[in-house]
């Protein structure tokens, strides 16, 4: 069969939305990842083709794999039927194999969706980006395709931002960050660390040395305190100082009980973190082989025996099921004796002669006001004191913009470098910025996402041009088959190490899925681009697919019932264009026998196709929806960019 027989353009675009939509891990990801299409390919054995289409939107898929906060699986259609697919794990899965944590960038840099970069190159033009974090790699991963001449500095001496400096050693292993950041330079992006904007260069100086654009993608460094009594004592810390000491290698000297304020992920990371041995430094390379063993051998046996001793505490405002962190972080936090005060407000943090010996607390009632705005209230007789000698703030982050100066031209507001929201680009207009610096703390996968536009926008403003992304949308004869089972099949989650395994080492914690569970995990894809599609023309009514559904999803009702359901009457008029005067002046009979709609409920559709097997006419046949990004040149200047002539 030719392929012209077998698919056909759709014209429609709010249909188009419409099925675009129905594939709702891909519309949901920021980056518009094709989950369904990496986990069907799982599915079917085809590992190196899921890798593929994984890495294809996504510069650091690999991390992803590990770390993401995947709002794919949050809005994952299987969700809606028992519980969602392990998307992120599955990533991780052909990750290992596939991804430069394998030694390999071949298919890292030939996995690239070219079709998402503008299709004009550039003129090898030097570019700056400021921050060597998710947002500035992903600017310089795309703009090095693009021909220009791209240089990374990073103030810190490694590069990675907050994947090293604030994502915990046991979640992220830090030789898989190298790596996926080594691939990237691999392409031609040239690096330099130990270079602060404000200390060692200003936007003045690159500048003046020739850069004909500059991205800032400085994200959020400092972390924030409340101004309460004791906050300043020297026993208090900032968890995103800890953080970064502690995955370095580089531990700050805390006591044996710890609490820390905060009830997200970020809190949990400093008290999973806070709970485990500190990682230390073994033996020089100038050191005997047996003594290089035993400083190991001791510095292991001493971590165990401090790991023991210790009693982490985490203080929140939020009650246990409003917490922002992830449930396993709070399980698996529980897992390994870290012990929540949920619904608890801190007051004062107590001390004796300037040592810190505990933190009061007063019990929360509520954290947000009718409106949703933080406006937290308390019973201020609803008094817990928790012993301690080391308090961490963990209660949010905040931009340190002090190397601006006012001949920069860049503005900030509320604390942020001030952006235009579509394009990235600030008052500056040689300057860019995005991520968290641009707009406040979010998912690295959004981070990411932010950044493929600002590489768009600063290549239309070099290019003096306007990119577009166009969507191509297509209609194939459906062609698959379900493993027997799959509706039934429950979800699993990787395994873990053992929590007193976890609580005494910095080993990774999740362990990747093996080839038989990936599989069985994969197959639980309700795969949402094959949709039953309806030809009313031969339908005859005769009910026969609302008999056969397993899941009662399709219903067959008559024009009466429409005209009495403002629901339904709704469904009829932006569907087929009827208005309550045309049901007017019918009797219910009349309108009984005059005809009805037939409704599909998608939401938890599972693809069986029982319903296009039992039709007598063929008026439903299984067809996959595919949809593809790319862009386009437009050789016309964007009116959301400012120019300036090129100096």
């Amino acid at each position: 069969m030719s392929e012209e027989t077998l698919q056909f353009e759709l014209v429609d675009q709010k249909d188009a939305d419409y099925w675009m939509k129905m594939v709702k891990c891909q519309d949901a990801c920021p980056v518009h990842t094709n989950a369904c299409g990496y986990v069907t390919a799982i599915a079917e054995g085809r590992d190196l083709d899921a890798y593929k289409i994984a890495r294809a939107t996504n510069p650091f898929a690999s991390i992803c794999g590990r770390v993401c906060g995947a709002p794919c699986e949050a809005n994952c259609r299987r969700g809606s039927l028992d519980t969602p697919i392990t998307i992120r794990a599955l990533k991780r899965f052909v990750n290992e194999t596939y991804g430069p944590e394998s030694g390999d960038f071949t298919y890292y840099r030939e996995g690239c969706n070219t079709k998402m970069l503008p299709p004009e190159k550039g003129d090898g033009e030097r570019i700056a980006v400021v921050g060597a974090g998710v947002a500035g790699l992903t600017v310089a991963h795309d703009l090095v395709q693009l021909g220009y001449k791209v240089t990374v500095f990073e103030a810190h001496h490694e590069p990675g931002g907050m994947l090293t400096a604030g994502v915990p050693i046991y979640r992220l292993p830090r030789e898989l960050v190298r790596a996926e950041i080594d691939a990237i330079l691999s392409m031609g992006v040239e690096l330099k660390c130990n270079m602060r904007l404000g200390r060692d260069f200003t936007i003045g100086s690159l500048r003046k040395e020739g850069y004909k654009a500059i991205f800032l993608g400085i994200g959020l460094q400092k972390g924030r305190k409340i101004p309460i009594e004791g906050a300043d004592l020297p026993q208090v810390f900032d968890g995103l100082d800890f953080l970064r000491a502690f995955n370095e290698g580089k531990p700050m000297e805390i006591g044996r009980k710890v609490v820390v304020i905060g009830g997200g992920n970020v809190a949990y990371d400093v008290a999973r973190s806070a709970v485990r041995p500190a990682k230390v430094e073994m033996a020089t390379a100038t050191d005997d082989i047996g003594r290089s063993e035993q400083l190991a051998y001791d510095v292991a046996r001493s971590a165990l025996r401090l790991s023991g001793d210790k009693e982490v505490h985490i203080v929140c405002l939020e009650k246990r099921d409003e917490m922002p962190a992830d449930e396993i972080e709070i399980v698996e936090g529980e897992e390994e004796g870290i012990r929540l005060h949920a619904g608890r407000g801190p007051r004062v943090i107590l001390n004796e002669e300037g040592y810190v010996t505990g933190l009061r607390t007063v019990k929360c009632l509520s954290v947000l006001d009718a409106n949703g705005r933080f406006s937290p209230k308390f019973d201020e007789n609803v008094i817990e004191d928790i012993a301690a000698d080391t308090i961490m703030f963990a209660i949010g982050q905040q931009s340190d913009l002090s190397f601006l100066s006012p001949e920069d031209g860049v503005e900030t507001e509320n604390g942020l470098i001030k952006v235009d929201p579509e394009t990235y680009q600030t008052t500056a207009p040689d300057v860019f910025a995005c991520g968290d610096v641009a707009h406040g703390p979010r998912l690295f996968i959004h981070a990411i996402a932010s950044a493929q536009i600002a590489a768009r926008t600063m290549h239309d403003y070099l290019r003096d041009t306007r990119t577009d992304i166009v969507v191509k949308r297509v209609w194939r004869a459906a062609d698959y088959t379900m493993v027997e089972g799959w509706d039934q099949m429950r979800r699993k989650l990787p395994p873990a190490l053992e929590s007193e395994r976890r609580a005494s080492s910095n080993e990774i914690v999740e362990i990747n899925y093996s080839d038989a569970e990936a599989r069985k995990q994969a197959a639980r894809c309700l795969r949402c681009n094959v949709n039953t599609v309806f030809d009313t023309s031969i339908c005859i009514a005769c009910n026969g697919c609302v008999d056969v559904c397993p899941e009662s999803l399709i219903k067959l009702v008559g024009l009466n019932q429409v005209r009495s359901d403002k629901y339904l009457m709704q469904i009829a008029s932006d569907s087929l264009g009827i208005t309550d005067d045309d049901l007017a002046g019918y009797s219910e009979e009349e309108l009984a026998d005059l005809g009805g709609l037939m409704l599909k409920d998608e939401s938890t559709c599972i693809r069986c196709a029982m319903c296009a097997s039992r039709c007598p006419t063929h008026a439903i046949t299984m067809k996959r929806f595919d949809f593809t990004r790319e862009c386009v040149t437009i050789h016309a200047r964007n009116p959301k960019i400012k120019y300036q002539p090129a100096t």
